[in-house]
């Protein structure tokens, strides 16, 4: 069980899935739901995904990002 404080990162907070655990985490009662957009945070670019964690330092990971190319 994760502890309502704890630090969550949400990739993908934007898609279907991503969107989805957000709304759920928030009605659970967590209270430090971290996200970040693609232009905020390209997770392909390792040097940025590495600064990111050593900031941030989250507990928890959540990854919902994908690449979506329509129907």
């Amino acid at each position: 069980m994760m502890e309502k404080n704890a630090k969550i990162y949400v990739a993908g907070h934007r898609g279907m899935v991503g969107s989805a655990i957000c709304r759920e985490l928030k009605r659970q009662g967590y209270t430090c739901v971290v996200t970040r957009t693609h232009a905020q945070l390209d997770l392909c670019r390792q040097d940025a995904v590495e600064a990111f964690f050593a900031e941030e330092k989250p507990a928890y990971v959540f990854l919902a990002a994908a690449k979506v190319g329509g129907i």
